[in-house]
Parts: structure tokens; sequence; C-alpha cells
């Protein structure tokens, strides 16, 4: 037996443990930790678009395209991202390559790329870029991801627009939901929603707005940093233009589980 001094003293030592345990949770669950976090994320998010070489003729078009957003894994030369977002045809006369952009801003690089593997079934696709390794962001587990949860995504909003600023959203996941939604009438389906119908899965539905170029950033947790999915698409009423004036703050991410199936593919 101790003393009741020793024992009030030892008890209120492990109440103060305690309330500063709950305290930094609290904070995490607040985001008060993501300046931290984004500034370790921030190198491993990439822009994802097609470039002219230098100086080459390219027929009135823009000289630098970007489609959207990517982010660095595995041995640091390798690139998740949406397929939607990997152009679907390039200027070959003309030598137009796709190309990954690393860094920000005036400081960003041209990597020329190529695609590894693609998943059009859950729009995800893996590209590979040669020169210096970029840091990578390490994947969670999806399937422990629970509704309310507080997560975050940063990619390139609007980078026609805006620039290679990497830019951050923080929400929550306000619903896990079946990707294929039902349809009206059964003469609006189309092949794409014929095929989620018979291989529909779930995905994240969050309380966050992107925009056009958000698409392929990495939704990530706040406690670890971890990529839980990937960013997708903005559910939009109306046409992709109003998308900027009206959007409808609903956005979905594809589950992380099925980035790690992409990068076992052989």
């Amino acid at each position: 037996m101790c003393a009741n001094v020793n024992c009030d003293g030892e008890h209120s030592l492990i109440r103060l443990a305690f309330l500063s345990l709950m305290l930094c949770l609290a904070q995490v669950a607040r985001g008060d930790g993501l300046p931290e976090l984004v500034e370790r994320i921030r190198p491993s998010i990439v822009a994802i678009g097609a470039v002219y070489p230098p100086r080459q003729p390219t027929g009135g078009r823009d000289p630098v395209v970007y489609h959207g957003t990517g982010f660095v894994v595995g041995d640091g030369r390798h690139v998740v991202t949406n397929a939607h977002v990997v152009p679907d045809a390039l200027d070959v006369d003309n030598n137009q390559i796709l190309a990954v952009f690393t860094g920000r801003g005036a400081r960003a690089r041209v990597r020329p790329a190529t695609e590894v593997h693609r998943d059009d079934t859950r729009d995800l696709a893996l590209l590979r870029f040669d020169g210096e390794p970029v840091p990578a962001l390490e994947l969670g587990e999806s399937d422990r991801v629970r509704e309310g949860q507080a997560v975050a995504f940063t990619g390139f909003p609007i980078g026609n627009v805006l620039g290679l600023y990497p830019a951050t959203h923080h929400g929550i996941v306000a619903a896990i939901t079946p990707i294929a939604r039902p349809l009206e009438n059964a003469r609006d389906l189309e092949d794409v929603h014929i095929r989620l119908l018979r291989e529909s899965f779930n995905v994240f539905q969050l309380n966050a707005t992107a925009y056009p170029g958000n698409s392929g950033s990495p939704l990530f947790e706040l406690e670890t940093g971890r990529v839980i999915g990937v960013i997708n698409s903005v559910m939009v009423k109306e046409s992709r233009e109003s998308m900027l004036s009206q959007p409808t703050g609903i956005t979905f991410a594809i589950p992380a589980e099925y980035v790690h199936r992409l990068l076992e593919t052989p």
C-alpha cells in the first residue's frame, strides 16, 4: 500500500496523461496537424498531362496541357491516377508525349511517362517515369475506413488555370456507397451504366468539393497520411462548365484496395 498522497499523485498523473491523449486525438480529428501533414505529402503530388518538345510546332495547340492529378508510389518512379486522366490519343505526328509534372509552380519539371497498367472498371491507371525518384506515399487499408472519418486530399484543381500549386481540401467520409446509381428511366442506360451495374463496388462519398483537375488526387488519413482512396469525379447535375459555378459538393473516391490490386498486376 502507498501513502494517500502518493496514490493521489499517481492518479493525477494518470488523469493528466489521459487528458493529454484526448486533446491530441481531438486535434487530429479537427485537422490541427494538417499543415505538417500537407508539407510531407505535397512533394509526392504530381500533375498528369501532355507536352510538345521545346520549339516544336504545335499546330496552334497549347504546348502544355494538364489533364489531372496523380501521386507517387512504390519505388518513387510510379504514379497512380485515374484512367480517364491519361490522354486517349497523342499528337504523335508532332511528337507530343505523355508527361508527369513533378515539383510546383515555375520549378515544375517535365518527366516523360508511359502507361504500365490500367483498370478501366475502377478508372485507375499506373504510370512510370524516368529520372530521379520522387518521395512516395504509403497506401493504407481502405477496408477500415468508417463513415464520419476525417480525411483530406491534395491535387491540382483547374490546373490549366491555377497552375501547378497543390491545393488541399479537408472533409469527412459522408457515406460508403455503391458506385452504380439507379436511373429513373431504363432508356437512360448507357454502356458505362450497364458495366457498373454488373461490376458494382463501393466507393467513398465525401462532403469536400473537388473540381476538374482533382481527378487522381490521393485521399489520405489525417492520423497517418496513408492513402485510402483516389479522388475520381464530382457528381454534377448539369454540364461540365457549370461545375465551377454550381458545384454539388459531392465527391467520390475509389478505395485504395483497388490500387493495391493494380500494383500487384503482373
